[in-house]
């Protein structure tokens, strides 16, 4: 004899669920106060709040409900209210939440065990922590009756609103506590750094969860501290074994791709075959993007062409992973195919593509993805107009970025920046610090991103004593402290003028370590102008950097043979061949109207060309040459 089964079948369940009120199927989510019980199939109020309340109501039905309760407000019963207020919180209003709440507490109806999650939820989104205050003063006057549900939103209510130390103080205080409670506090430190607190928490938890685990991992991910995001992983398979869920591994695979570790990332594949999440499209958008990230685009593509089902944000993985490598022709091949299958692109999708053309200077796929804007009419929202800006300035087409700079309804930061970009790698400096002052004067706030534009344009105009002021009012004026990126746009400026003892002193006084492009910069210019004493200073610290580009030991080499100082030009040679470093042929980017082909040059010709303009612009006497540059460039 067969036994009966021990719970109902899926599908009996399915058509219970069906015969259940509305607002019991559209339940708020499983933390939510849960549903008092039906009403009396006579009250024509529950019946009315029923319908206008549920969640597949028109949300012009609230105006009604509303109407309902404050005509039966005399009756003094919260039930009605909480209908209300739930239909509020599940459409995402939380200002009317807490007016219907205010209004229930002015017409005398005592507030239950019901009430108060909505409202504390609503609190919290809202960040109005004096409410809450409140209504934790009214919650510990009628203690009796009140449950878990309200003891976590009051401890949510706080964490949301920031205030650690009162949620600490609930979470203390509750007589009993569940997973959701744990989870909260947790979350709430992991979420604004106190990694201590979170972990002394999380090992104090009467047996912690995968979602525990996840919410400091999450927290970590947010903080960019990726490796303490791997270590809590392997802790979480450790400790449960299979138990880890689909989101450890997104979170495990968004570490590894930050942070390289192809390694780690396989592994994590493999969980997630073992365990039948790599169908899943969250995980497999993760696994290609971390396999993007680290430089196998061959695995990338591999699982993007084995998806059945390719959603956008599957093909935006792929072309974020193309724009990473910086591939620009197989983007565009993916672009079009993305099209060909009838895919909408979304913003992210262009504003990919057009990130991808400015950072390789390709006009023609930037003007083709401006057309397919217009021409679709796509949402124009201020990011995307800001990337069409960047593009076109970075291909030096000024004039189209001024066009539709002038187009902007809004203009930001960014939008200016990207113009005094431009406009200085067009040798056209007066033009950024024109920009520049535009911008001041319309009370918008530099940052540090615009000081190396207005700083590199300085540098590409000679205008040697502007970029000082500009130097010394970002400090002043503005407070924003130099990176090492505003210090090289100073050496580039004095090397550019021929100011090679000035270069020198910015790189030995400033309080970062010189990089190899900076130092690079420095033996370029004292090659051009035949300063040999400063030039072999600075090729002695980057030939101690030990750098892997072979660019660098060329440009000492030069300089070397330049001055004539074979010695020292053979050292470079044999270091050269202790770090089995080539030189390697120098490339040009050749745009054609469709395509961008790479043109090798000749080393040779490189010699030759250095060679013309070291006959041309060695001075015999270098001090003396700089004592008149320096002059002529301040204005003496």
């Amino acid at each position: 004899m067969r036994r009966p089964p021990t719970s109902p079948p899926k599908q009996h369940l399915l058509r219970i669920r069906r015969c259940l009120p509305s607002v019991w199927r559209n339940a708020a989510p499983a933390q939510e106060s849960p549903p008092p019980s039906p009403p009396h199939p006579a009250s024509s109020l529950s019946a009315i709040l029923y319908s206008c309340t549920a969640r597949r109501a028109p949300l012009a039905d609230l105006p009604a409900a509303r109407a309902a309760v404050e005509q039966a407000a005399g009756k003094a019963r919260a039930f009605p209210w909480n209908l209300l207020i739930w239909g509020y919180a599940g459409r995402g209003l939380w200002e009317d939440v807490i007016l219907s709440y205010e209004k229930m507490v002015a017409w005398g109806v005592a507030a239950d065990r019901f009430t108060y999650p909505s409202v504390l939820r609503a609190c919290g989104e809202l960040r109005e922590v004096t409410i809450g205050r409140n209504i934790e003063q009214r919650i510990r006057r009628c203690r009796y009756g009140l449950d878990m549900y309200v003891w976590n939103a009051l401890v949510g209510m706080y964490a949301k609103c920031g205030e650690l130390e009162d949620a600490r103080r609930v979470f203390d205080g509750m007589a009993v506590r569940d997973v959701v409670s744990w989870n909260t506090m947790v979350s709430a430190y992991a979420s604004t750094g106190k990694w201590n607190k979170a972990f002394e928490l999380l090992q104090q938890v009467p047996g912690a969860n995968v979602v525990t685990w996840n919410a400091v991992a999450a927290g970590n991910l947010k903080a960019g501290n990726y490796d303490e995001v791997i270590r809590l992983v392997s802790q979480v398979r450790g400790y449960h074994g299979t138990g880890v869920d689909s989101v450890t591994i997104v979170i495990g695979l968004k570490a590894c791709g930050r942070t390289g570790y192809l390694s780690v990332g396989r592994e994590l594949h493999g969980v997630a075959v073992r365990l039948c999440f790599d169908s899943l499209e969250c995980v497999v958008n993760s696994l290609i993007t971390m396999y993007s990230r680290c430089g196998m685009m061959s695995s990338a593509c591999l699982l993007f062409r084995a998806c059945s089902v390719r959603s956008i944000t599957t093909w935006n993985s792929l072309l974020a992973g193309f724009a990473f490598m910086e591939q620009i022709e197989e983007a565009s091949l993916i672009f079009r195919e993305m099209i060909g299958f009838g895919v909408c692109p979304n913003g992210v999708t262009v504003l990919t593509m057009l990130s991808l053309g400015a950072r390789v200077g390709h006009l023609c796929h930037g003007r083709e993805l401006h057309c397919y804007i217009l021409k679709h009419e796509l949402d124009s929202s201020k990011l995307m107009e800001n990337s069409l800006v960047d593009m076109y300035s970075k291909c030096r087409q000024m004039v189209v970025a001024q066009r539709v700079f002038e187009l902007m309804q809004f203009r930001d930061k960014h939008a200016y920046t990207s113009l005094v970009l431009g406009y200085g790698l067009q040798r056209e400096g007066h033009v950024s610090l024109k920009l520049f002052d535009e911008m001041i004067v319309n009370s918008i706030e530099p940052d540090h991103v615009t000081f190396v534009a207005v700083l590199s344009a300085c540098s590409h105009s000679g205008l040697v004593t502007q970029g000082q002021l500009l130097f010394a009012k970002m400090v002043s004026i503005f407070g924003i402290a130099p990176r090492v990126e505003h210090f090289s746009c100073m050496v580039d400026l004095y090397c550019r003028e021929g100011l090679l003892k000035m270069a020198e002193v910015i790189i030995d006084n400033m309080p970062f370590q010189p990089t190899a492009a900076m130092l690079a910069t420095l033996i370029e210019a004292c090659r051009i102008h035949g300063n040999t004493e400063i030039g072999d200073r600075a090729a002695k610290k980057l030939l101690a950097m030990r750098t892997n580009n072979p660019g660098h030991y060329r440009l000492i080499a030069n300089m070397y043979i330049a001055a004539k100082c074979w010695p020292e030009l053979a050292k470079v040679r044999s270091l050269m061949s202790t770090l089995e470093l080539n030189m390697i042929p120098s490339h040009s980017l050749l745009e054609s109207e469709y395509d961008v082909c790479p043109v090798e040059q000749d080393n040779f010709l490189n010699h030759v060309t250095y060679g013309l303009s070291s006959d041309h612009l060695i001075d015999t006497d270098s001090s003396s040459s700089e004592e008149v540059k320096c002059s002529e460039a301040f204005g003496g």
